[in-house]
């Protein structure tokens, strides 16, 4: 881990190695292409750094597809320790309870109708919002992930 200290005392400057991982947390967002077809975007921020290691937009989810998403971007960043999410389907499946424990991952549920206890990922999916879905418009899929990748690479 390289950390370069101030004379204050303050850090500047640090790589997060994967042991170092501590919370993500993850939900969906809403939205559609400009042709009126529905999109849904799983959203993964880290609650310590705030970096998003994934923005990732489909027509549909589901449990299994949540589980190749993180797969996909633990092989690079990491496997944290801990996943913060809410009661959807998507995420109570047997898909990604079995992912979670064969990798070491713990799954935090907030308590159902309650998004306050995932206050950090309904923050981010706000400024998400407000930043980038109500900024464009969509015309196909490839379209959105695009912008969405822009947008990530700049909120990074």
């Amino acid at each position: 881990m390289n950390v370069t200290v101030k004379q204050h005392g303050n850090i500047v400057g640090c790589e997060l190695e994967a042991a170092v991982i501590g919370t993500w947390a993850m939900d969906f967002v809403h939205d559609q292409l400009a042709t009126g077809k529905k999109l849904r975007v799983l959203t993964v921020v880290d609650t310590f750094s705030r970096y998003v290691p994934v923005l990732d937009p489909r027509h549909s989810y589901r449990g299994e597809d949540v589980v190749q998403t993180l797969e996909r971007v633990c092989q690079k960043a990491g496997y944290p320790k801990t996943i913060r999410v809410d009661q959807g389907t998507e995420f109570v499946s047997r898909d990604l309870d079995l992912w979670a424990y064969s990798k070491g991952v713990t799954l935090d549920f907030s308590r159902p109708g309650k998004p306050t206890d995932n206050a950090f990922i309904e923050a981010f999916n706000g400024r998400f919002r407000a930043e980038c879905l109500n900024q464009h418009w969509f015309l196909t899929l490839a379209d959105a992930r695009e912008k969405m990748e822009d947008w990530r690479r700049y909120y990074n």
